[in-house]
């Protein structure tokens, strides 16, 4: 629960409001207590969003539970869990071995059996190690059973390219995990949307894989009401523009808003998307972006073959190809194992003089707004 929630001025002790709010609050309590309330309300961090998420879930529901490595007493690898064990004790916080396909397994099981488990993943990575149990039971075990068994379970950790974490440090598993029936995958970008879209998937009856980003863990940023919760199957409008369309999630978001500021100051009016679902996408908000601007760039940090891009730019070459006025345009990692020198880590994947390049190409030129 945020700490900022519970603080309370000492007796005694009022909360200050601005000069040009004084004369406004003076005849007006409830007024008041709107502003200090505001007044109170704290920027987070990303992880600290998770753990209140997993919290507060696992306060509202007993069937809730987590499993990984090191995620009881050490608190997970970036500390969304820090500190559960305590209140809820070692069996729904529980440490497990070494072992992602038996713990995986385990995880599965237990959703079928009544529980809602919460597996983390110490390195998305290390999950291949558990592909089999992701793919011909979480994912199907529904389906296979005639609908018998449902599998209520989260699968999440840390993923993405992160700073010289090498090769097998640095797996986008997005473009693994697309192809597997039954499974919804679902991407983070923000401190408010991380718990949001942590709390559905959580009271979600599919299996969810949650993509977390390991350069987005200490990212800022206010979160909603403790009843907040997204959608999962819905994208986000970042910024409204009319002059192209960009797809992009997770880190990427913000090496687009970056590429955004320089293409404003040229001219250009450029439309923003987060899809946050990766599997189903949202065609609704898609589609209506895709016909209002009628030109599409898709920025991913997966690879390029395969990847997330690859599905979506099919889907929209086969139901928008008649409102598209130039090719889609996908910028995405390259198809190369991730260096572990900075410089050319940096190389293999995208970066915001790409994105603005290909607004460039696809736009054509604009006269530079004026400051």
């Amino acid at each position: 629960m945020l700490a900022s929630r519970n603080v309370r001025p000492a007796a005694g002790h009022r909360m200050a409001a601005a000069p040009g709010q004084r004369a406004l609050l003076a005849g007006h309590p409830g007024r008041r207590v709107m502003v200090a309330a505001k007044a109170q309300k704290k920027e987070i961090m990303m992880w600290e969003a998770l753990r209140e998420a997993i919290d507060e879930e696992m306060e509202r529901d007993p069937t809730v539970c987590v499993m990984g490595e090191d995620v009881g007493h050490y608190g997970g690898s970036y500390k969304c869990t820090f500190g559960l064990y305590k209140k809820y004790g070692d069996m729904r916080v529980l440490d497990t071995p070494i072992c992602e396909n038996g713990f995986m397994g385990m995880g599965v099981g237990a959703a079928m059996t009544g529980l809602r488990p919460i597996v983390e993943g110490m390195n998305m990575g290390f999950l291949l190690l558990a592909f089999n149990q992701i793919s011909n039971n979480c994912g199907m075990l529904h389906y296979t059973s005639g609908g018998q068994f449902k599998v209520p379970m989260v699968i999440r950790g840390p993923g993405g390219v992160g700073r010289q974490l090498g090769a097998e440090h640095s797996q986008r598993l997005e473009s693994y995990f697309q192809s597997i029936p039954g499974v919804q995958l679902v991407a983070c970008s923000t401190v408010r949307n991380s718990k949001a879209l942590l709390k559905a998937a959580i009271r979600s009856d599919n299996p969810i894989i949650f993509f977390e980003h390991v350069l987005l863990y200490n990212v800022k940023g206010e979160v909603g009401d403790k009843d907040e919760v997204a959608c999962l199957e819905r994208a986000e409008v970042v910024r409204e523009g009319t002059d192209v369309s960009i797809f992009t999630y997770s880190r990427m978001r913000y090496v687009v808003m970056q590429a955004v500021n320089d293409l404003v100051k040229k001219g250009y009016n450029p439309e923003v998307i987060d899809l946050i679902s990766l599997k189903p996408f949202d065609m609704e908000t898609i589609s209506k972006s895709v016909r209002k601007t009628r030109k599409v760039i898709i920025v991913e940090e997966c690879m390029k073959t395969g990847g997330i891009g690859a599905s979506l730019s099919a889907v929209i070459n086969e139901s928008l190809f008649n409102d598209l006025d130039h090719e889609v345009i996908r910028l995405s990692s390259q198809d190369v194992p991730t260096a572990y020198a900075y410089e050319l880590e940096a190389a293999t994947i995208v970066q915001s003089s790409q994105v603005v390049d290909a607004v460039e190409r696809v736009c054509g030129g604009r006269v530079a707004a004026t400051v």
